[in-house]
C-alpha cells in the first residue's frame, strides 16, 4: 500500500483523524512522538518560522526546503499545506506538488480563498492529472474559505460549500477542508451531502472528536492554533525576562534537554 494510500485510510474512521499541525522539523518530530497516526503542516505556522507573513508570500523554494527537512525525521504520513499551490497557473501548480511528492509526502491541502471555484478545481484536475502519468498517487484535500472567508451569505454558505465540495470531488479531489465550520447541524447537512470525507479545524466552542464524528466529520485539524499559542508563551515568557532577567522564568513546564534531545537520536544519518 503506498504512503498517501495508507494517509486516506485514516479518513474512514468513525472517529476523525486528528492532525495537530506542526510549522517545522521540531514540531513534527515533536508531534509524531505524542502518537500522532500522520502529521500535517500549517502554512501560517510554516510562513513566521521562515520569517514571512502568512498569505501566499512564502516563496516555494522554502516550502520545498522546509518540507525536505519534517520529510527526514518522520516515519508516519505527512500532508502538506500548500496554500494556493504557489501560482494561479494550473500546469506550475502541478509541478509544484510533483517536486513535493518527489520528497516523499501523501498528501497536500490547496485552498481557493478568493480564487474562482473553478480555478481551484482546475489545479485539482492538473495536479491528478500529473500524478497519473507518472504513476503516482497523493491524497488532495480541498479546503474551501466559505465559513472563514464568507464567500457567500451566512444562510448560503451551507449550500455554497456542499455545491464547491462536490466541484471539487469531480475535479478529483480526495478531502474537503471547511475551516471555520462549526454548527453541528451545517456539518450534518455538509458531511451528508458530499461525496468527500470531510475536515473542519478545531477553535474554541468546537464539539469534540467524538461528537464531530457522528456528525460526519473525517478529519480534525488544529490548523495555526497550536503555533498561536506556543508564540504567544514564547513573547510572554520574553518580556517577563527581558523586564527582570529573573531564571526562574525560564522554570515554566520545560521539555528537559534529553527529552528534546531523544526526539532526534538516530536520525542524524537520515
Amino acid at each position: 500500500m503506498s504512503i498517501a494510500n495508507t494517509f486516506r485510510q485514516l479518513h474512514t474512521h468513525s472517529i476523525p483523524l486528528r492532525l495537530p499541525n506542526v510549522w517545522d522539523a521540531g514540531s513534527a518530530r515533536l508531534v509524531e512522538a505524542q502518537g500522532a497516526s500522520a502529521i500535517a503542516t500549517t502554512s501560517a505556522g510554516f510562513a513566521w518560522a521562515l520569517g514571512y507573513p502568512d498569505g501566499r508570500i512564502l516563496p516555494f523554494v522554502e516550502v520545498v526546503a522546509a518540507v525536505r527537512r519534517i520529510v527526514r525525521v518522520l516515519n508516519v504520513p505527512l500532508s502538506v499545506d500548500i496554500e494556493h499551490g504557489y501560482s494561479d497557473d494550473p500546469k506550475a501548480v502541478a509541478d509544484h506538488v510533483m517536486r513535493l511528492m518527489d520528497l516523499g509526502i501523501a498528501g497536500i491541502n490547496i485552498e481557493d480563498g478568493p480564487d474562482p471555484a473553478s480555478l481551484l478545481a482546475s489545479k485539482i484536475e492538473a495536479i491528478k492529472n500529473a500524478l497519473a502519468n507518472s504513476g503516482s498517487d497523493l491524497f488532495v484535500n480541498a479546503r474551501s474559505d466559505v465559513f472563514l472567508a464568507g464567500l457567500a451569505e451566512k444562510s448560503k454558505q451551507p449550500e455554497e460549500s456542499i455545491v464547491r465540495g462536490n466541484l471539487y470531488a469531480s475535479a478529483g479531489a480526495d478531502g474537503l477542508f471547511l475551516p471555520a465550520l462549526m454548527q453541528a447541524s451545517d456539518i450534518e447537512k455538509i458531511a451528508s451531502a458530499t461525496r468527500l470525507p470531510l475536515n473542519v479545524m478545531a477553535v474554541p466552542g468546537l464539539a469534540d472528536a467524538a461528537t464531530l464524528g457522528k456528525l460526519g466529520v473525517r478529519r480534525l485539524s488544529a490548523g495555526s492554533g497550536i503555533s498561536q499559542v506556543v508564540l504567544g508563551k514564547a513573547k510572554a515568557m520574553a518580556q517577563d525576562f527581558l523586564q527582570d532577567g529573573r531564571s526562574e522564568t525560564l522554570d515554566s513546564h520545560p521539555l528537559p534537554y534529553s527529552e528534546i534531545q531523544n526526539l532526534f537520536a538516530g536520525l542524524t544519518n537520515r
